[in-house]
């Protein structure tokens, strides 16, 4: 499972360093098959990550979060209501 953040600076989620590389080059919009796009921190720093984690009891609890601070009719994309550190903790205990 691989967790890319959308700038260069991300390397405790990257798993793969060759996958990584190719996400991070792709457009801002492109978003790879198979993952979905979140904001994360006081930056809003996006993070590409897997739609596998949807599955995760932990993952469910956070997005609960994100509807009970955001709602669902905004214009500011999924944000997750965490640091990214807490983001980047929660990854790790997930893989």
């Amino acid at each position: 499972m691989a967790i890319w953040k959308t700038n260069n600076s991300c390397s405790t989620t990257t798993t793969n360093a060759t996958t990584s590389a190719v996400a991070l080059k792709r457009s801002r919009n492109d978003v790879p098959k198979g993952h979905f796009a979140v904001y994360v921190g006081e930056n809003r720093t996006r993070y590409l990550v897997p739609i596998t984690l949807l599955e995760n009891s932990m993952f469910q609890t956070l997005l609960q979060k994100a509807e009970e601070e955001f709602g669902f009719h905004h214009d500011m994309g999924l944000t997750l209501p965490c640091d990214e550190q807490d983001f980047c903790s929660l990854v790790a205990m997930i893989k």
